[in-house]
């Protein structure tokens, strides 16, 4: 499923996990190899992002909260945007603004293709939200 050019991940479940009454046990697999994570708070209200990557592909999971996730769509050049909240994942190609911003406190993670000191010019401001 696509936001825009944000791939939407949707997650396998182990469904013995949820009927011997442990809980839920959710896997992603992402197509790129990962080199680096980062664990990102949210204050509610604030905006993250606002800019695109140039040099690497970003995932990103939200972990707590919920988030107003916005990105620009290629064909039509409007602002598409979604309400996301904890289990959610996306992924971002190379070049593909995209911002969140918090409704409540929120807690994600970001998975990067190349380490973010790696690169020459690992982020790129361009408005969205």
């Amino acid at each position: 499923m696509l936001l825009g050019q944000l791939e939407v991940l949707i997650p396998d479940c182990n469904l013995e996990t949820l009927s011997d009454g442990r809980g839920g046990i959710f896997s992603w697999v992402p197509k790129d190899d990962i080199k680096e994570f980062t664990l990102l708070y949210f204050n509610p209200g604030k905006i993250r992002g606002n800019h695109f990557h140039p040099e690497f592909i970003e995932y990103f999971l939200i972990l707590q909260g919920n988030l107003l996730l916005s990105t620009v769509d290629a064909n039509s050049g409007k602002i598409v945007s979604n309400l996301v909240g904890a289990g959610f994942c996306f992924r971002t190609p190379s070049g593909v603004s995209h911002a969140l911003q918090a409704i409540t406190h929120s807690v994600g993670i970001s998975l990067i293709t190349k380490p973010w000191k790696s690169c020459k010019e690992p982020i790129v401001y361009k408005e969205v939200i």
